[in-house]
């Protein structure tokens, strides 16, 4: 990925552009943690770069980035700008295209966002965010109430790498959070869940949700529950307890685990049968929710005869000539039997033991 990156700067300063890696990676990098994703920034136009490489996609033209594809790498380039003009504290509507890059980093939210590398493997730090990360502090690119009131989002942004990196938000940072938070009930829920699946999902969340609920922002998240939860190692078992399903924008498939482990949760006790029904993940989830040992529910699950109803060691085709009958529910129920007597452990799951089963109950039948 790197190498790549490395190969994408050359590629525009062989064409006469300025380009630069910057943002979480080079920060990452410094502070010894891993990146996933590597940002670019240049004074070449988006459509300049388009001339150059050909896997450019101009999904964002107007805000002055593109989308480039190498060596099956993606890279978000960002042209040189101003952002001139706000809209609904959230998007730059305007923006102004320079050749500066040290104007290009001022409008960036955080100072240890605004770390860049050349092509040489060069670190360039124009606003000293080196010392910030020294410190382990978060602080804006100037006056914190400007950022924040430009862009919501940053709110959240700041919790989430607060919560990643285990660093401090600067005073004033904190002052104008408390201040600003009702920006954020203008946000989109799918920009707001995003961020929160971030905070959520960290090994360092307890900080993170301790965050949230000491800068008062559960209100203007729709999220006031989040003070009387059992903190689980998913996200999902966060937002399971929140009950925010109308108003967050989750996949059918979240949607699904979400209910499962409400039933499970409710339930007496999590035996066998409920494992195999629901499943490792639902029960895991459940049992922490439930504030017990999840450790008795990974061996349980490990030691279950069939995981599921195409492991039980019979065909319906077999069950049909068994007991000379034609496809139909019967048959699904007779699986349900055989899935309950199976894991149970009240018959052995061979095709043998089966037979006999089906014969000696449904013969009759």
């Amino acid at each position: 990925m790197y190498n790549s990156a490395i190969k994408v700067l050359k590629m525009l300063e062989e064409h006469g552009f300025k380009a630069y890696i910057v943002g979480g990676f080079v920060r990452d990098l410094i502070i010894n943690r891993k990146s996933s994703d590597i940002d670019i920034c240049t004074n070449a136009k988006p459509k300049e770069i388009k001339e150059i490489f050909k896997n450019v996609i101009l999904k964002k033209e107007q805000y002055g980035s593109v989308t480039l594809v190498i060596n099956q790498v993606t890279f978000e380039i960002t042209t040189f700008r101003k952002d001139l003009k706000y809209e609904n504290n959230r998007l730059p509507v305007k923006i102004k295209y320079i050749n500066s890059l040290q104007e290009d980093l001022k409008r960036r939210d955080f100072t240890m966002n605004t770390i860049c590398m050349d092509s040489n493997g060069n670190i360039i730090d124009m606003l000293n965010a080196k010392a910030d990360l020294e410190n382990k502090i978060i602080k804006t690119v100037g006056p914190a109430r400007v950022k924040l009131s430009e862009d919501s989002l940053r709110i959240l942004r700041a919790i989430r790498f607060s919560t990643i990196l285990d660093f401090d938000l600067d005073k004033d940072l904190i002052k104008y959070i408390v201040k600003y938070k009702k920006l954020l009930r203008k946000l989109s829920y799918y920009r707001k869940k995003e961020e929160l699946d971030k905070i959520f999902s960290s090994p360092n969340k307890k900080k993170g949700i301790n965050l949230l609920i000491e800068l008062d922002l559960l209100d203007d998240l729709d999220i006031m529950r989040l003070n009387r939860v059992q903190i689980t190692k998913d996200a999902i078992g966060i937002w399971t307890q929140l009950n925010v399903d109308k108003k967050y924008s989750f996949t059918n498939n979240e949607l699904e685990q979400m209910k499962q482990i409400r039933i499970v949760s409710k339930l007496d006790k999590i035996d066998n049968f409920v494992l195999y029904q629901y499943g490792l993940y639902v029960c895991t989830v459940a049992c922490e929710i439930r504030k017990e040992d999840t450790k008795n529910i990974a061996k349980n699950y490990m030691k279950l005869p069939i995981k599921n109803k195409n492991e039980i060691n019979i065909s319906a085709m077999e069950i049909c000539n068994i007991l000379s009958l034609k496809p139909s529910m019967l048959i699904n129920e007779i699986f349900k039997d055989l899935e309950k007597q199976i894991i149970n452990k009240q018959i052995i799951n061979e095709k043998k033991n089966i037979e006999e089963y089906i014969i000696k109950k449904y013969k009759k039948i």
